[in-house]
């Protein structure tokens, strides 16, 4: 082997063992390095610490963030679900006075499906809940207003709430038609009751002076006097029993005995009831039902009250030579029983008034009666799980009609 071969062996020798020298050398280093980040060696370079502790950082933030977030998220979808159902109507409006949110209480009140992105002005439409929103606006300041809408018979209210961060404003709108009806109702109540009360107790201290005067002594007029004392007691006396026996209705103390009966056989029984007054009237009283009617399950003396209330109002308020029927049809699961008349009539204000506690139209002042009848009579068809209502027109007649679930529907 010459020189140069020799050389070369040499050369290459020399180069395998660099190579294999900084391979071991290496993989020294990488292990020394692997075992000393396994133990977490104070000693690691501080740059590959900071590496890590930044990484760390980012997660926690990461975590944390997500955790916020669903928090917020359920929150926001909690509040969400409370303003839809809501019964108040709720709009939130930005400086300008646009809607940015009108839950659903708010388009029903106003009749707007659509209110986001209009104005103040276009969805509420009503001067005085206007101007309260301005006066909100210009004073910061919490602002209210009541209005009564004659055209749909509503009254509304209005808090105009501000909003300090954004410059918008927060509506807040009540409906208290309800609320306003009852305190019509209460206060009718007592001036009703105290008209119902004068009347009889006047009477009743007027033949007492009398009698007291030296009536009583008189063969003829103290026996007529005595007997309208008693008359104005019995009056008095069924006033305080329907009040009563409506209170007990009303409670649900009074308990229904309930059980099969023929429609046919209920209205047959209390025309016959009734026949003997409006013939004293005047009056023609006619039945009309059909032998095949499904039966109902009722309490036959209560629904007979009912009818037989009708019917004495029908006579009452009908001219002689005027008629009545009394008729009873099946309809979707029911029985429709009716009472109509040829009478005055029942002006359209006081159709929905007609059933409360001694309301009275004002035509019918001078009858009899202690204005309970019809209130007595909604609660015992309620009890039913019926309905009672009444269509009228002044001087056409009037009709009542109530709903009794048939026999196979309870």
């Amino acid at each position: 082997m010459n020189s140069l071969a020799w050389a070369i062996v040499v050369f290459l020798f020399f180069l395998a063992a660099w190579f294999g020298w900084r391979y071991y050398d290496l993989k020294q280093r990488l292990d020394l390095y692997a075992t000393e980040i396994r133990k977490q060696d104070q000693n690691l370079p501080t740059d590959i610490k900071g590496i890590e502790n930044l990484s760390n950082a980012i997660a926690s933030l990461h975590s944390t963030f997500n955790l916020q977030l669903s928090t917020l998220s359920s929150e926001t979808a909690r509040l969400a679900t409370v303003l839809e159902q809501l019964t108040d109507g709720v709009i939130i409006a930005d400086a300008n006075g646009l809607i940015q949110f009108a839950n659903p209480a708010a388009r029903k009140l106003f009749e707007t499906p659509d209110a986001i992105g209009r104005s103040i002005t276009e969805v509420v439409r009503h001067h005085q809940l206007v101007d309260a929103w301005r006066r909100c606006q210009q004073t910061s300041e919490i602002q209210s207003e009541s209005v009564e809408l004659p055209a749909h018979r509503q009254f509304l209210q209005i808090i105009a709430i501000p909003d300090s961060h954004a410059g918008g404003s927060l509506l807040l709108i009540q409906d208290l038609t309800r609320v306003r009806r009852l305190e019509t109702v209460r206060r009718d109540f007592i001036s009703n009751v105290s008209h119902e009360l004068r009347t009889p107790l006047a009477s009743l201290k007027a033949l007492t002076e009398t009698l007291q005067g030296g009536a009583l002594a008189d063969p003829d007029a103290g026996p007529r006097f005595l007997g309208r004392i008693s008359t104005e007691v019995d009056a008095l006396t069924q006033m305080a029993q329907e009040l009563l026996d409506l209170s007990r209705i009303e409670s649900g103390q009074v308990e229904l005995i309930l059980a099969p009966l023929a429609p046919k056989s209920l209205v047959t029984s209390a025309a016959d009831r009734m026949k003997m007054q409006a013939e004293r009237a005047g009056l023609k009283l006619t039945v009309k039902c059909g032998d095949g009617l499904q039966n109902i399950r009722a309490d036959r003396s209560r629904l007979e009250q009912v009818l037989v209330n009708l019917i004495h109002n029908a006579v009452k308020f009908t001219k002689p030579g005027g008629e009545i029927s009394l008729e009873a049809e099946s309809t979707s699961g029911y029985v429709r029983f009716a009472v109509r008349d040829s009478g005055v009539g029942i002006p359209v204000e006081s159709l929905s008034r007609i059933f409360e506690r001694f309301y009275r139209v004002d035509s019918s002042r001078t009858g009899s009666g202690t204005g309970l009848g019809l209130s007595i009579s909604k609660h015992i068809i309620e009890a039913h799980g019926g309905k009672i209502w009444a269509e009228s027109k002044e001087g056409q007649g009037s009709s009542f009609y109530f709903v009794i679930p048939n026999e196979r529907e309870r």
